[in-house]
């Protein structure tokens, strides 16, 4: 699958390298110089400097090839046209738009983005839901897989504190691929070792929701 990630930030970094971990041919678009020069070393040809809303840097990076954009930078008005672009142009399969926003999530929806991830509405939910930390949080729904992108905290009393990835007794079809550690993300081995205060980001089916909260949430 060629994906095309557009928006060089935290969001876009993180998502290009766990893609690329899948096996997916992935490349990360950025305009700005700066940005690019620092993420370059990290990801090399996965990497371009280019203005993701031009039609010229769209056409040069293959949107007409690609099976799903993903426009994830900090601008809301750049996603939506993007994703726009992507569609009705190059008619790509699926679009999915970051939205800062929240007031402006309904209006990408009715203007055909296939998927719109909003960080307000889960900081809402977590509220909402009065989820404490340490919980087992899904972040967004991978409708065609059925498969949750979930985050979990881990705190001292999490039964996953101190073991290895290679060790836990994770449900069918789960795994752990992202650990944010501190100010810095890891790429979930085998042989990493799990601490407190670890927040890791896991792929699951949607029906082992439960069977997770027992290997990583603490007991009550």
């Amino acid at each position: 699958m060629y994906i095309v990630v557009v928006g060089g930030g935290n969001v876009g970094f993180h998502l290009t390298k766990m893609l690329l971990k899948e096996g997916h041919e992935v490349l990360l678009l950025e305009k700005d110089k700066h940005t690019y020069q620092r993420l370059e070393p990290q990801l090399g040809s996965a990497l371009m400097l280019g203005d993701g809303c031009e039609t010229r840097v769209q056409r040069e990076v293959g949107f007409a090839r690609a099976d799903c954009v993903a426009a994830v930078t900090g601008e809301d008005e750049d996603n939506l046209i993007v994703c726009q672009m992507a569609k009705n142009t190059w008619g790509v399969e699926r679009a999915i738009a970051r939205v800062n926003n929240q007031e402006r999530e309904a209006l990408f929806k009715e203007l055909g983005i296939d998927g719109v991830v909003s960080a307000t509405e889960i900081l809402f939910n977590l509220v909402e839901q009065e989820i404490s930390a340490g919980s087992v949080v899904p972040l967004a729904a991978l409708r065609r897989g059925k498969i949750e992108v979930i985050e979990a905290v881990l705190t001292s009393r999490s039964p996953a504190v101190g073991r290895r990835v290679r060790d836990l007794n994770l449900p069918p079809g789960s795994n752990i691929v992202w650990i944010v550690r501190g100010e810095h993300g890891l790429i979930a081995e085998g042989d990493t070792e799990l601490r407190e205060n670890d927040l890791v980001v896991i792929l699951a089916p949607v029906e082992h929701g439960a069977e997770l909260r027992k290997v990583l949430e603490s007991g009550h």
